[in-house]
Order: C-alpha cells, then structure tokens, then sequence
C-alpha cells in the first residue's frame, strides 16, 4: 500500500521556506534516528543548495547505537554537513548544537551580523522539544501528534544566533513505497493516513529479520515466527488481543506492535541503514 499525507498546511510550509532561504546562513535539518534516511526531506537539500547543514539524529536513544554511528559517518562525508546524535533525555548534547553553528563562521562578528539558522524537520520528530531545549525556554508546542506547528516563527537565542521554525513538512509524493512504511511505523504519519494492520506487518516482517531475539523476548514467544502474519497473530495471542471464537484481532495486535515499538518497549531498533538506503535510491534511479 502506499502510503501518503501532504496537507495544505503542509504545501504552505513549503512555499514559505523557499521564501526565507535566501536569508539563511545555515540549516538545521532534525532527523528520526530510526530512520535518518526515510526522515530526510528530499525537499531541503534542494532548497538548501551548498548553504552548511547540521543534521540532528533526534531519539537516539530509541535507536540501534551502532547504526546510529554508521548514519552519523555517512552524512559527514559529504561537504558542509555536521551530524550527531541527540536526545530530549540528554538536554546538553542538544545544547551544544548552537557552539556547531558557530564553528561554521569562525571569522563573523555575531554582535553585528548575527547567524541566520533555519531549523525543519518532517512532523513528530521532535523539532519542538529541541527548540525548547536551544532556547531554554518553552516556545514551541510540544505534543505526540505529527503537524503541531503550524506557523513560522523567529527565535532570538544567545550569543549572536537567530533561529526561524517552521512547521513540520513531509514532501508531495513519497515514490519509495519503503520510506512511507518507516514514516508510519514511527508515528510521523496521521493515524487517519495509514492501515494499522498493513503498517504493522510490514514492521513484523522487518523486525523478524533484523531483530528477532527482540521479538521474541518481549512477546514471550517460543519459536520464531515464520512470516509477518504468524508474528502479528502470535504477538495478539500472546498478549489477550482475541475476539469471537478465540480468532487474533489482527488491528489491536497491531497498535500494540506498534505503540511498543515507539515507546522502546521492544528495544533500540533502527528501522534502516546506509547500506539499505543506498541500496534503494538505486533500485528508484533505476524505475
């Protein structure tokens, strides 16, 4: 199934920054470390051109540590990009962002000309939580939704930098069917969007694969399952998620997976990897 959500707020979002990009010096693009690849907007580095870009790999601490090092290598060689690996439960990791900026223009004088820094990130990455953190204070509305912000605005922070937010935005059309599952998977499609029993079996079968000792201590199973549906059916039998005649209720099994999943009640699980992205932005240049 393919799965899409463009917005209206989301089509303005997008008409405004190409309007403040010219203004900017540096971009800020918040990532889901999960899935850094699914996460980065195609839109941004369009729009961005050779203006310098630090990528936050946001919720690491809900992801695989190792491959969130191997996103961290694969974006620092390209030219003009930083990236690290952050988290709300780590404030001064965040923190230490804004002396990042700095080190991008060694030789200005803040007090004059003070650091254009616009942030964006696609909707429930965390975009808000760390503009609260940068600013030390609460200005952005903070929820568990995707597409909270829904306006522009500027944030004068200290020592010479001067933030815009923008509201969460994904792209038009997402053509990597892949990507549109792990933007679901992590919560930063509307529920309204997506088949939860579709989304959730696609995750069983990724988690089978790449983390099936997780699988099977958290849902207490005995034998790995064989494929996506025997996962989902086990993980409801297991847990109470029956209906009439003692038959799996397959929609409940499935916002149980994957509510656990968001909560890291599963573990730390990254949902791809350099190796998978590349592989994939291959397999689409070549449709």
């Amino acid at each position: 199934m393919a799965i899409q959500w463009y917005p209206g707020h989301m089509h303005k979002a997008n008409k405004e920054i190409k309007l403040v990009m010219p203004k900017t010096d540096l971009i800020i693009e918040v990532l889901d470390a999960r899935i850094p690849y699914s996460s980065e907007n195609p839109e941004v580095n369009k729009l961005r051109g050779n203006k310098p870009c630090i990528k936050l790999l946001n919720k690491a601490d809900l992801a695989d540590p190792l491959i969130t090092q191997q996103w961290i290598d694969y974006f620092q060689a390209e030219r003009n990009i930083k990236a690290r690996a952050v988290s709300r439960e780590q404030p001064d990791q965040i923190k230490q962002t804004l002396q990042l900026c700095r080190q991008f223009f060694p030789d200005r004088n803040l007090t004059t000309r003070p650091i254009q820094v616009l942030i964006m990130g696609i909707p429930n990455v965390g975009k808000s939580s760390i503009i609260n953190i940068l600013s030390g204070r609460t200005i952005a509305k903070v929820g568990n939704e995707p597409a909270v912000t829904k306006r522009q605005q500027k944030i004068i922070l200290e020592n010479g930098i001067q933030l815009m937010d923008t509201p969460g935005f994904l792209w038009p059309k997402i053509h990597n069917e892949n990507t549109g599952y792990r933007l679901a998977i992590t919560g930063a499609i509307k529920s309204t969007a997506m088949e939860y029993d579709d989304v959730a079996l696609y995750a069983a079968d990724y988690f089978l694969k790449a983390y099936p000792d997780l699988l099977m201590q958290r849902y207490k199973l005995k034998t790995l399952p064989k494929n996506d549906m025997d996962a989902l059916e086990s993980i409801g039998r297991n847990r109470g998620c029956l209906q009439g005649g003692g038959t799996v209720n397959l929609h409940k099994a499935a916002e149980l997976l994957l509510n656990e999943f968001r909560s890291k009640q599963l573990g730390a699980i990254s949902l791809e990897t350099p190796e998978m992205a590349m592989a994939e932005i291959k397999q689409m240049e070549n449709k």
